[in-house]
């Protein structure tokens, strides 16, 4: 059983961990949503703005580094195929 204190810096722990990858999974939906909304610019600047929010919460540890690098390539290999018609 974990002393009273140290539940209770995990649970403050957790809720600032929480607060970071909500705030990560927001930018990654924006970003989705921009990307097949069409618009390049809108969605080159929200891309940008998803990845340093993952690389913020990755160097943070609330997210691993392979899992926001993935998370960023899946990003830009999307707004790629936006750029270039499909063939």
């Amino acid at each position: 059983m974990p002393s009273e204190k140290s539940f209770r810096v995990s649970l403050k722990k957790s809720q600032h961990n929480r607060s970071i990858r909500t705030r990560a999974r927001s930018a990654v939906t924006t970003a989705r949503d921009a990307i097949s909304g069409g618009d390049t610019a809108q969605a080159e600047t929200a891309v940008v703005k998803a990845t340093a929010v993952l690389d913020s919460a990755a160097s943070q540890g609330v997210i691993h580094r392979n899992n926001a690098s993935r998370r960023k390539s899946r990003l830009a290999k999307q707004l790629h195929g936006m750029a270039q018609p499909s063939e």
